[in-house]
């Protein structure tokens, strides 16, 4: 069987019936942009671990198909990751003799940085968003005050958020797909279960709310008459930034200040992990390490002062 034939088939019958569409769609653009051009008159026996090392290989040195440059080891690994699940499946199934797609070598992917803003640009943002006159924008402080993903910002509906309590409930996240080459909305539950859960809303936050929603005439908190997509609101993040002179930085670094904010303000690692929907503290503890630093040394000032 040619690998052409063997991808639609495993996309159609096997990936899309167990997978969110979000997956779903991931894994069609790395098969029909990458995989079926390179490989789909190939026969799946001759997909050997030489031929995809040399492929990793091509990828890392000029695989961006629009700049002809290398792609992310994180890129090349996402690709790798659909051929190996593709052909372990053909392997189940009889198509192939052996499964040796686990024997090649992946690049090496850089510690991912954490990013977020300084008190000084975070109050800069704060104040450029509550000034500008579009409801939208009132997300992004909700962002830095609740550590919400972009996805969950984007779904969340003014029924989510219980005014007496002062709890935001989380339990749908939307994402962009593409659809007859334009991006659209798609919302779909929480990307993992403990993704779903109930944020307490800081007191200061709640009159600010309120009065967006007198203002709103959308059921979605960040609502207006155009329906906002992920890349169209990162859009609109990202010239807000450059409006007020803060050096670019993606918006999920809204969510990392909130979380080094909080860890600087004292919340333990369980509470905070529980608030930003990770899997366990541990999750927590290693992605915000270097934000305990000044913590350490302050715990280690008072241990001194016994001295």
């Amino acid at each position: 069987m040619q690998i052409n034939d063997w991808l639609h088939n495993w996309l159609e019958h096997y990936v899309k019936p167990a997978s969110k569409q979000k997956t779903y769609s991931r894994y069609c653009d790395i098969v029909f942009q990458h995989l079926i051009p390179k490989f789909g008159d190939t026969n799946l026996e001759d997909l050997t671990p030489l031929v995809l090392q040399q492929y990793i290989s091509e990828l890392t040195e000029h695989g961006n198909l629009r700049t002809g440059g290398g792609l992310s080891a994180n890129t090349v690994n996402a690709i790798v990751t659909v051929i190996q699940a593709a052909l372990q499946v053909a392997y189940r199934l009889g198509y192939l003799p052996e499964y040796t797609a686990d024997k090649v070598k992946c690049p090496k992917a850089a510690e991912k940085q954490i990013e977020c803003f300084t008190v000084e640009e975070q109050k800069k943002i704060e104040a450029a968003a509550l000034a500008d006159r579009r409801p939208k924008m009132f997300g992004i402080v909700l962002c830095l005050y609740t550590g919400l993903r972009i996805g969950e910002l984007l779904a969340l509906e003014w029924s989510d958020i219980d005014f007496a309590k002062g709890e935001i409930s989380v339990n749908k996240s939307c994402h962009d797909s593409k659809k007859d080459g334009k991006y659209c909305r798609l919302t779909e539950a929480p990307k993992t279960p403990t993704s779903r859960r109930v944020i307490p809303i800081p007191k200061q936050l709640l009159p600010l709310l309120r009065e967006q929603k007198k203002k709103s005439s959308s059921a979605f908190v960040v609502g207006e008459d155009k329906v906002q997509t992920v890349r169209s609101y990162q859009y609109s993040f990202s010239l807000l930034l450059r409006r007020i002179g803060i050096p670019h930085r993606g918006f999920h670094a809204l969510r990392h200040t909130f979380a080094t904010r909080a860890l600087e303000c004292g919340m333990d690692v369980k509470t905070l992990s529980e608030i930003l929907g990770h899997k366990n503290p541990t999750v927590t503890l290693n992605r915000y390490v270097h934000s305990l630093m000044p913590h350490k040394h302050e715990m280690m000032n008072r241990l001194g002062k016994l001295l």
